[in-house]
């Protein structure tokens, strides 16, 4: 073979190579744009509503006209080359996978539209692509305070955090609440006469809303875990023997129905936040809550569902105004009195058999097999059994004192200010009716809700009210004392005083 020869064949074989490079990169650019056309996205896309929710949404309904594609907020921006790939590539894989094994109508597509869910699937980076200045002169004071925060903290803020909606309509962006309408006849015109200590229906007069009332006999119990229980909290010891008072508990949450009594009859319609912020009584009644910001039900329905998104101070009001209604003593359980009712005469990790562990899906058998949760299931409204929302009184059954969700369904606030050292701080021995420290930033919530797993519905176990998080992305200034805007999984229920003296008189 001469040199010639030789020089002209790897000349063909380059060129050719070139070329072959050439037409694939050329073949991959043209997949690569035509796999990430809207068409395409929906070959493989499930969800039933992401097409109609879009149209109607701002990104596509605007004064502009800008409508983007979908990869234009589910990928990173394109100029990131490998990031933008491989998520397309795992994306696409997985849209496959679900879509080849999956039984779609069984899917929980709702939880799919939280922003915890949605961080999975919408980049920040695209946001910040099309949205380059954070600051337009169109933008008012609440969203630059906002987009400020965002901007000093991007690591714990997010776009959907505020924004959920931008993309995909949700269509539950304000609510008007109502009540049942009832006729005359349907309505109470007195509260509920108590001569005994015994279980009783409360109506409020001028309702057609009632409730049951259970009689907890007062007694000693052991409060707080002790160091062998598995996944026990630090803030759950030392054990300490506590005595509680005979004292009324409601049997479910407060609901919908109680709290949109109290909301029609005391709400605060017109008002300016710091003008609501009036906890003393006025001469036609107590000032209520301002409307919401939003649906506070989160479009999960109302009527028998526990109320939930209100704060600690709106609970605390609708005590208030219950007790001034039905002339009775209501409030919130203090943390001891909560316990004790939960526990209804038990010991251990729950008022069932079975341990923490047993559970929860760790360990190979419980892993390969998945954890045996029949008993649990029939008695709590949690993470593996509720579509991702709350449920009403029916799907559980009662605890021995005849509670019902006194695990799960919603996490309750108490009356105590939470303190983690608290039960060591109770003088020596018995301790009598506790209610806690005198004063502290943040409330005692307790039971757990439908967003936790079973280690965290434990009797014993101990969290707390979150205020500021649970205020994040309220647009309002001031921000509202009555109605959280982040924090979706805590209501509350009341108990009922029980004085001797009182009922003497009723017997009268």
């Amino acid at each position: 073979m001469t040199d010639k020869t030789f020089k002209r064949r790897h000349f063909i074989i380059f060129i050719s190579g070139g070329l072959t490079v050439i037409l694939f990169l050329a073949l991959f650019n043209k997949a690569v744009d035509y796999t990430s056309t809207d068409e395409f996205c929906a070959l493989c896309h499930a969800h039933p509503h992401a097409d109609a929710t879009f149209k109607l949404s701002v990104h596509n309904s605007n004064r502009s006209g800008f409508s983007p594609k979908c990869t234009d907020c589910h990928l990173p921006p394109e100029d990131q080359t490998f990031k933008f790939l491989t998520r397309k590539a795992y994306h696409g894989f997985h849209d496959l996978f679900v879509l080849v094994t999956k039984d779609l109508d069984e899917i929980d597509w709702e939880a799919k539209r939280t922003d915890e869910a949605a961080k999975r699937f919408v980049y920040e980076d695209g946001c910040k692509k099309c949205h380059t200045n954070l600051f337009p002169s169109t933008l008012d004071a609440t969203g630059a305070e906002s987009h400020l925060k965002y901007q000093l903290d991007p690591e714990n803020n997010s776009c959907v955090k505020c924004h959920l909606d931008v993309g995909h309509y949700r269509g539950e962006t304000t609510l008007v609440i109502e009540e049942t309408a009832a006729s005359p006849d349907e309505l109470f015109q007195e509260p509920a006469t108590v001569t005994a200590f015994e279980d009783f229906i409360e109506k409020i007069p001028g309702t057609a809303v009632s409730f049951e009332m259970k009689a907890i006999p007062g007694g000693k119990f052991h409060m707080g875990s002790p160091p062998e229980e598995p996944y026990r909290r630090a803030d759950e010891g030392p054990v300490r023997e506590v005595e509680i008072n005979n004292f009324w508990m409601a049997e479910v949450e407060v609901t919908w129905n109680e709290y949109i009594a109290f909301f029609n009859a005391t709400g605060s319609q017109g008002r300016k936040e710091a003008e609501a912020d009036n906890s003393d009584e006025e001469t036609d009644g107590i000032t209520g809550a301002t409307p919401p910001w939003g649906a506070p039900d989160q479009g999960w329905g109302m009527g028998r569902r526990p109320a939930i998104t209100m704060t600690h101070h709106g609970a605390q009001t609708y005590c208030r105004w219950l007790s001034s209604v039905t002339g009775k003593k209501y409030r919130l359980p203090t943390e001891a009195e909560w316990e004790y009712a939960a526990r209804g005469g038990t010991e251990g990790a729950y008022f069932f058999e079975g341990s923490p562990k047993s559970f929860e899906k760790e360990g190979l058998w419980n892993k390969l097999f998945g954890p045996d949760t029949t008993i649990i299931n029939s008695y709590a409204t949690y993470q593996e059994n509720s579509p991702h929302r709350t449920q009403t009184p029916e799907f559980v059954r009662a605890n021995p004192f005849g509670l019902k969700n006194m695990l799960g369904n919603v996490a309750e606030f108490c009356l105590d200010f939470y303190d983690p050292q608290v039960y060591a701080k109770y003088p020596p021995g018995v301790v009598n009716n506790p209610r806690g420290p005198r004063d502290g930033m943040e409330h005692v919530i307790r039971g757990g809700s439908f967003k936790n797993t079973a280690r965290d519905l434990r009797v014993a176990r101990r969290d707390f009210t979150r205020t500021r998080e649970w205020l994040e992305t309220d647009p309002q200034i001031p921000k509202s004392i009555w109605w959280y805007s982040d924090c979706t999984h805590v209501g509350f229920r009341v108990v009922c005083e029980y004085d001797p003296d009182s009922l003497a008189q009723e017997q009268k």
